[in-house]
């Protein structure tokens, strides 16, 4: 019981701290912008850069900066793939103003030879180390030369049971073990359950090519579960983050917040609010 009450008033202490009240703005500090399991291993937090598809670049580094979120993952709405890189570094120096750290492109969707070639090239200008992508299955092959080539690392998204390439994370992962190791996995943990399975068991059965995480939550395990705010959906998020504790994931974990969309602020200072709680707790 008291277990419980400790990580409910910790869960409710990071939302209140995420929505910027006033009366608890010295919370935001004993949380931090980044958590830390005993040990060391550290676990950052960002935000997939779908979340703000309806924003500019500005209004994004806006409500990043209200949420004391340090990392993102650009999409091409807020740079596009064939920018210059005049363009790119006007975009990363107002990145770095406003404290903001890219540190992955996508999710980008790869369906020829020329659109790895690319994501790749995108991605040595933005200067990143990896790349959040969905080449095609026959471009799996043609995605690891670049990958050796570039020593950039592409992580492959799922998209749930609709997704005709990858549903879920284990379509991914038996395509890629055999690969080189730094071929691995995005895991959207929302589109997980709704593909039927538990997002704790699967970052622990392909931890070794676990790059990135999408933090989102969904009301069922089943294929037409809603998005909702991270914790009050089905995902049991204690056991998650004990899983990544037990694998000593050490990537980001970025929330990728898909409801109102049109005015996400709240919902977006809930979810991390809510992650950062069960993180603390």
């Amino acid at each position: 019981m008291n277990s419980r009450r400790n990580f409910l008033q910790k869960a409710s202490l990071g939302f209140a701290a995420a929505a910027g009240i006033p009366a608890l703005g010295s919370a935001m500090n004993s949380l931090g912008k980044e958590n830390a399991f005993e040990g060391g291993v550290s676990l950052p937090l960002g935000f997939a850069g779908y979340s703000f598809v309806k924003f500019d670049l500005d209004k994004s580094i806006a409500m990043m900066k209200r949420l004391a979120v340090e990392n993102l993952s650009i999409k091409e709405f807020h740079l596009p793939l064939n920018s210059s890189q005049e363009k790119i570094d006007e975009v990363k120096k107002k990145l770095s103003d406003a404290g903001i750290k890219p540190y992955t492109v996508g999710v980008i969707y790869m369906r020829s030879k020329e659109a790895v070639d690319q994501a790749f090239a995108y991605a040595q200008k933005v200067g990143v180390s990896m790349i959040v992508g969905v080449p095609n299955p026959e471009l799996l092959a043609y995605t690891e030369e670049k990958v050796k080539e570039t020593n950039i690392r592409m992580a492959i998204h799922n998209h749930g049971p609709e997704d005709k390439l990858y549903p879920s994370p284990k379509d991914i992962y038996d395509r890629i073990k055999d690969m080189d190791a730094r071929m691995g996995l995005c895991v959207d943990i929302g589109h997980t359950l709704r593909a039927g399975v538990l997002p704790e068991k699967v970052v622990v059965e392909y931890k070794d090519r676990v790059f990135d995480l999408h933090i989102k939550d969904v009301t069922a395990m089943a294929k037409d579960a809603k998005v909702a705010e991270v914790g009050r959906g089905a995902i049991n998020f204690p056991a998650f983050v004990k899983a990544l504790k037990k694998i000593k994931y050490s990537g980001v974990c970025s929330i990728e917040y898909e409801k109102d969309m049109s005015d996400p602020l709240v919902g977006m200072a809930e979810s991390v609010g809510f992650f950062r709680g069960v993180l603390k707790a």
